[in-house]
């Protein structure tokens, strides 16, 4: 075989080779990094679904230091 084709088949190995490892290694960033996201995201949705209940909560917790300082009053006079 000619020495040309020789190096011209290596240098295409070398291109193939260092091709597929850039995918793979952006491939596995890019799973990485949507996982970080989706675990955020998971993080985010069990807040916001708690929050009604801490409103709720907030809601009653001053309804009741109402009462107290109603009755208070009450007593002061």
């Amino acid at each position: 075989m000619d020495s040309n084709i020789i190096v011209a088949m290596i240098s295409l190995l070398g291109t193939l080779g260092g091709s597929l490892g850039g995918i793979l290694v952006s491939s596995k960033l890019t799973a990485y990094r949507l996982k970080q996201l989706e675990q955020r995201v998971a993080e985010h949705n069990n807040f916001a679904r708690r929050m009604p209940v801490i409103e709720e909560q907030i809601k009653v917790i001053n309804h009741r230091i109402e009462d107290l300082e109603q009755e208070e009053k009450h007593h002061e006079n």
